[in-house]
């Protein structure tokens, strides 16, 4: 148990956390490496490593160590237990084939957005993004759209926390100019963001609310930003959008009570 929390388990908090440093920039790691990411012991760091391997989350080839498929269970168990993120995908690929652009959800994750689900549009875009793919959440539309929702508290407990990295030149990084887009974005019912995380990228996002008001997800349009102006983003796209977005919502609402 805890020290400072008896209802918590150390060895567990610990597990999880080593869990989390392994990444695309490293998908495998030594012992010695994975206890400097974690901030764990050797020793503690080779205890969990071998539990994950004998319980099939991870393997060892040598001295370095790797995640299995097997972990994706702990990811797809949380997406199948969400009433929203089957119910999105046919209105998504409608959407995705009357604008022919890639369409995205995707879910907040402490100062990050995970993405939940995407379909690709037909036309060629630069961005390649998946299922659990995360992003800063201040230089996305979908981010901003989730982050306009927070309750005032915990909006400016993210900004007294979050780093604004410049990503770009047309990067936000004035908190205080961010909170007002947000509120903006909060009372027009959805949010841009042009190149801010990536040059040449210009996306649109809107909420999707559960049976409550609660907003658990925003849905996006991606288009490239050299045929999609920044007004035909939003007099086209962003009406269909919303529409989207909110028959999702209503349909979450209809799930909801059934369970």
């Amino acid at each position: 148990m805890s020290r400072e929390n008896p209802d918590v388990i150390d060895s567990l908090e610990k597990a999880f956390r080593l869990l989390q440093v392994f990444s695309h920039e490293h998908p495998s790691l030594t012992i010695s490496e994975a206890a400097e990411l974690s901030g764990l012991t050797r020793p503690t760091a080779r205890r969990i490593l071998l539990t994950m391997v004998s319980l099939g989350f991870a393997e060892a080839d040598g001295k370095r160590f790797s995640l299995t498929p097997k972990v994706m269970r702990l990811g797809f168990a949380y997406l199948s237990a969400l009433p929203y993120w089957e119910t999105a995908q046919p209105h998504m690929r409608r959407l995705a084939a009357e604008l022919n652009e890639s369409c995205s959800m995707a879910t907040l994750d402490g100062n990050e957005i995970v993405y939940l689900t995407r379909v690709p549009g037909n036309r060629s875009m630069v961005t390649t993004l998946n299922t659990g793919s995360r992003l800063p959440a201040y230089a996305t539309s979908m981010g901003k759209v989730l982050l306009a929702h927070l309750k005032p508290a915990a909006l400016d407990r993210y900004l007294a926390e979050v780093e604004l990295v410049p990503l770009t030149p047309s990067t936000i990084t004035d908190p205080e100019e961010l909170r007002s887009v947000l509120a903006e974005a909060r009372a027009r019912g959805y949010a841009t963001a042009d190149g801010e995380r990536e040059e040449g990228i210009r996306s649109a996002a809107a909420p999707v609310f559960a049976r409550g008001g609660s907003v658990v997800a925003a849905v996006n349009v991606s288009a490239n930003a050299a045929r999609v102006s920044h007004e035909r983003l939003v007099s086209e796209y962003v009406p269909a959008l919303v529409e989207t977005a909110r028959t999702i919502s209503d349909e979450i609402g209809a799930v909801t009570v059934m369970h």
